[in-house]
């Protein structure tokens, strides 16, 4: 496990939008598998979106063109923007590093750390 703290969540209403941030601490997220998820309840965790660390990324068809992932270098942080919210976004989401790179687009490799931020979106 790698320690990262989430934030930035909230309630919205849908069509809305949030910015959620997932700070790192002693050490670089340079160079580092990055991803985030979500699970809702009675739901088993989904991934949203990964970042390797050459920058290419990939995301969830759920969430393609509404979702975007990007690493902040001088805040040492990820970030994820998320537009055109919709109820079924509504969820905790959870930021995940590791170091395994060939992996970097599996989810098996990724343990969340922090306790999550929540996301709620009305209709």
């Amino acid at each position: 496990q790698v320690p990262l703290v989430e934030s930035g969540g909230g309630s919205v209403q849908a069509g809305g939008s949030l910015t959620l941030s997932c700070a790192a601490s002693g050490y670089v997220l340079s160079g580092y598998c990055l991803g985030w998820f979500r699970q809702a309840p009675e739901k088993e965790r989904e991934e949203v979106a990964f970042m390797d660390p050459w920058g290419s990324t990939q995301y969830a068809d759920s969430v393609k063109g509404r979702f975007t992932i990007s690493q902040d270098n001088a805040k040492n942080t990820l970030n994820l923007q998320m537009t055109s919210l919709k109820p079924e976004d509504t969820a905790m989401y959870y930021c995940a590093a590791h170091t395994r790179r060939a992996w970097c687009y599996d989810q098996r490799y990724y343990i969340p750390w922090g306790q999550g931020t929540q996301v709620t979106v009305s209709a």
